[in-house]
């Protein structure tokens, strides 16, 4: 029998073990819905921590609870683990791992290289390997491919090779790992087949692609279609600013249009792993072939200015109270780069906050989903602090930038000496003292 005969039917009688690399806000959700489906599977992940808290029936991922976690661990169907040698055992490996960018806004692959040569050591005829992490069109075939055929094995009648990109939303209600449809690019036909044939088993929609490079390139299109429409946005937010327009009821009035309109929102900047970072992906590789990604570094440049430009609002609202940013006390609501989530991976909240406190603010937070972090540059714990009447009258300045459901606006905007809101989470309330971002109240 052959490989590919072999692990197809392994994959048919569920008796195909899944061998999944990371476990974050990817693969963790992935693991569940393999759970979910009758497969066994083992984690590996770096993280000492990362591999402790699964093993104890725990999860720190938005979209998964721990319950579920705590059900399929007990029953043995997931284990986590932190060195590589379980690789060797499984049969199918998704490789979830983290790709950000570098201080120069290069893509930092050394998570993906660092899988990539723990799979190589491993490499053993009848494996699937799927990468799922967002790369650089090109990463599947040109990196991974070359690396695991110097173990000797061939591409396709071996081992077999795939990318699928991830398509996380965490905090949506309506869309998970499950229903959202998911691309799907083989390096040989035969790859195709069987990580379809996989996928199948957990994801309701499959949609192939002719190879890795087009499923590699339809993720970078879906997150820089947004990225360009929110630097869009956030523009004409600041030209309703300056020629004394409300962008919000702009934006509203546009949103009846029936067709030819899609819209978005601004805000306070770009957060997450994955809109204010792929599209850098795609300008990186492309300046290696001598073009000037255009669109995408305009819009770039006008999302990563924006917690700049939040903070000279607020000295501009601050001022209109006779009040200067230097001494300030500033109570931050949400820093989460999302509402209704505890992620805050690139959250524009972050660097708003640091810009404050370099202008002499004395900044505080809250947020109901994030109860502490670690500063990154000092390795202090910042704790969330209790929203109170007393908190919010204390507050020089109020400054919403997460509109978490949580919040109660209404109490917000009457015991605040000042408001400015970055996220339309006051609409309809009528005060002196509130202020929004590309409005003139």
């Amino acid at each position: 029998m052959s490989a590919y005969e072999d692990l197809k039917r392994k994959i048919e009688s569920y008796e195909a073990e899944i061998g999944i690399l990371g476990l974050g806000y990817v693969g963790l959700p992935l693991a569940i819905e393999f759970c979910k489906a009758g497969y066994k599977v083992s984690g590996y992940d770096i993280s000492k921590r990362k591999v402790d808290l699964v093993n104890s029936g725990s999860s720190d991922v938005d979209d998964v609870s721990s319950r579920d976690v705590a059900q399929y661990v007990s029953t043995g169907a997931l284990r986590a683990y932190s060195t590589p040698e379980i690789l060797s055992t499984v049969d199918i490996l998704p490789i979830c791992v983290p790709t950000p960018l570098s201080k120069t806004k290069d893509p930092d692959m050394s998570y993906i290289r660092r899988a990539a040569n723990d799979v190589k050591r491993f490499l053993r005829p009848g494996h699937l390997i799927i990468l799922e992490s967002t790369t650089y069109p090109g990463t599947t075939q040109n990196e991974l491919l070359p690396l695991f055929e110097e173990t000797g094995l061939r591409v396709g009648k071996d081992f077999f090779l795939a990318f699928s990109p991830e398509r996380v939303d965490p905090g949506n209600p309506h869309y998970n790992t499950k229903n959202t449809p998911k691309v799907v690019g083989g390096v040989t036909k035969a790859c195709l087949e069987l990580t379809l044939a996989i996928y199948s088993k957990v994801i309701d929609t499959l949609v192939p692609v002719s190879s890795p490079m087009v499923a590699e390139m339809t993720k970078l299109y879906e997150n820089t279609f947004r990225n360009i429409n929110i630097g869009l946005t956030n523009e004409f937010a600041i030209i309703c600013d300056k020629l004394k327009i409300d962008v919000w009821e702009v934006i509203d009035a546009a949103a009846t249009k029936p067709f030819g309109f899609m819209k978005f929102t601004p805000g306070p900047g770009l957060g997450g792993h994955c809109i204010p970072i792929d599209p850098h992906y795609l300008s990186w590789k492309m300046r290696g072939l001598n073009y000037h990604t255009r669109f995408i570094d305009i819009a770039g440049d006008v999302n990563s200015n924006m917690p700049n430009y939040v903070v000279l609002k607020c000295m501009e609202v601050l001022n209109r109270f006779k009040k200067s940013l230097n001494g300030s006390k500033v109570l931050v609501l949400g820093i989460s780069y999302k509402e209704n989530i505890s992620d805050i991976r690139e959250s524009p909240a972050l660097e708003i906050m640091k810009l404050l406190k370099e202008q002499g603010a004395k900044v505080i937070y809250n947020d109901p989903y994030v109860p502490s972090y670690i500063d990154e540059e000092t390795g202090e714990e910042i704790c969330s602090t209790p929203l109170t009447v007393r908190l919010l009258q204390e507050s020089d300045l109020t400054l919403i930038l997460v509109a978490h459901s949580d919040y109660d606006y209404d109490f917000i905007v009457k015991n605040s000496q000042i408001i400015f809101d970055t996220r339309n989470a006051t609409k309809g309330i009528v005060s002196d003292k509130l202020f929004r971002l590309g409005a003139t109240r």
